[in-house]
């Protein structure tokens, strides 16, 4: 049964919220590995200055798709998607429309 409020079911919501989870543990990940690289290759104040900078850059990110809130759910599934953070057959159980939503933003 389809909730009125969030045009979601409830099964659609678990599955979203476990894929929302997964896509936010790949992401850190990736950040994790991508800071170990860089700060291998640190060798100036100007280096440090960047490593800041891109640091700020993703925690702003990151921090943006921090809370799950299913109002803008198809957005940050879109961007999941176009990262690679989470691959399209992930979301099946979504209904055609939603994922045919989220296919179409991610091309952009």
């Amino acid at each position: 049964m389809e909730s009125e409020l969030t045009g979601w079911t409830l099964e659609e919501q678990g599955l979203a919220r476990t894929v929302f989870e997964r896509a936010r543990a790949r992401e850190l990940e990736d950040l994790i590995l991508t800071l170990r690289t860089r700060t291998e290759d640190l060798q100036s104040s100007e280096d440090i200055w960047q490593l800041h900078d891109f640091l700020s850059i993703r925690r702003h990110g990151i921090e943006g798709r921090q809370a799950f809130q299913i109002s803008g759910l198809l957005f940050v599934f879109a961007a999941f998607v176009k990262e690679g953070l989470v691959e399209p057959e992930e979301l099946e159980g979504l209904s055609a429309d939603k994922r045919a939503k989220i296919s179409a933003m991610a091309l952009f």
